[in-house]
């Protein structure tokens, strides 16, 4: 019985390994030889971001009572003149808050005057759970490795174009990430996506995370739990941050709607309903038809507008793909006389003409 158990096991993770498992052969992690993001001029300034209403603030300027080191103690950063800012030495940091799915705003500045070379130069970065960098650093006439410039997914996805503004300049991050799923056994059954705007461009669109982001090397997924806070990188140069604030995403399914079911009705009693349709009053200038094609009803408007009908009654109906209601008022044969249409609460009263 163990060896079955085992035998499936070792099938599910096979299986979990070839879904999962990119068709392409993916770039070295580093490699000088990966083609370099067209550099661009991003946008006029438009800094300091103001955060939404629904926003969890981060950081506002005064201090950081919302952040920690990564052992829990008081974080060593330098709170400023409406920024903070890392030294060497003073160790990643991290939010006291754990999130999962987020929207996440954050501005930074790489320092002033310009030191060090390629990932020497202005670097530090943002976690997503801890795990998922999004990479800071200067990349501003400064060539480095692909996957390891601003906005890349380090070590795995270089930004589609670098939107760098020089350094001492404000630059921001807008991140749309959605973490990954695990099974009941711990296993990968959706990867995490990112999605990057630099400095307003689109430099990450909804890419999907091989793993874990390391340097030199590929991290494969492991069990986490499903919220895990941000965390900022000490790289021993003094980069800046100000106005973080996050947005939580939903991740609970929209509820499926509680439509009344559908009937069948025979094609005699659907032939019933087939014909022209006026509308009533004063100023009549709206017409509609209703066909017959096999076993459907269709409700035709305009020379484009084509909609199912789905029976509930034989006076009630509804259009699959569009919130109107018909209620029809029959003769004693059966046969429609009226018909009230409903949309968006107001309703429209047509004869029968044909």
């Amino acid at each position: 019985m163990l060896r079955v158990i085992s035998k499936i096991i070792f099938m599910i993770v096979l299986s979990q390994s070839i879904i999962f498992s990119q068709e392409a052969p993916r770039w070295r992690a580093h490699d000088l030889k990966r083609p370099k993001s067209k550099i661009i001029t991003p946008p006029a300034q438009y800094l300091p971001l103001k955060p939404p209403s629904d926003a969890v603030i981060l950081y506002d300027g005064t201090d950081l009572s919302k952040w920690e080191g990564m052992d829990g103690e008081e974080t060593k950063w330098i709170n400023g003149d409406d920024y903070f800012e890392c030294f060497e030495g003073s160790g990643y940091i991290r939010s006291k808050q754990a999130f999962g799915d987020i929207q996440l705003h954050v501005e930074w500045a790489a320092p002033l005057p310009v030191e060090g070379k390629s990932q020497g130069r202005g670097n530090s970065g943002v976690f997503l759970m801890g795990l998922y960098e999004v990479q800071v650093l200067d990349s501003y006439d400064n060539i480095t490795y692909a996957d390891g410039q601003a906005a890349a997914v380090y070590g795995q996805y270089p930004p589609l174009v670098n939107a760098a503004r020089p350094p001492g300049e404000w630059q921001a991050y807008d991140i749309v990430f959605h973490r990954p799923h695990f099974n009941s056994l711990g296993m990968l059954v959706k990867p995490a996506r990112l999605t990057v705007f630099h400095n307003g461009i689109l430099v990450q669109d909804n890419v999907e995370l091989w793993g874990g982001t390391d340097w030199q090397k590929y991290k494969p997924y492991r069990l986490h739990p499903d919220k895990l806070p941000i965390s900022l990188q000490d790289h021993g140069n003094p980069v800046r941050f100000r106005n973080i604030w996050v947005r939580e995403l939903p991740e609970v399914q929209e509820e499926a709607p509680n439509y009344p079911p559908a009937i069948t009705l025979d094609n005699d009693v659907l032939d019933k309903y087939t014909g022209s349709y006026e509308e009533k009053g004063d100023d009549e200038d709206w017409a509609v038809r209703i066909v017959r094609q096999g076993s459907k009803l269709y409700l035709l408007r305009g020379e484009i507008r084509r909609d199912e009908m789905i029976p509930h009654s034989k006076e009630k109906f509804s259009l699959r793909f569009t919130a109107i209601d018909l209620v029809f008022k029959l003769d004693n044969s059966g046969a429609p006389v009226e018909m009230n249409l409903t949309f968006t609460g107001d309703t429209t009263v047509f004869e029968k003409t044909e």
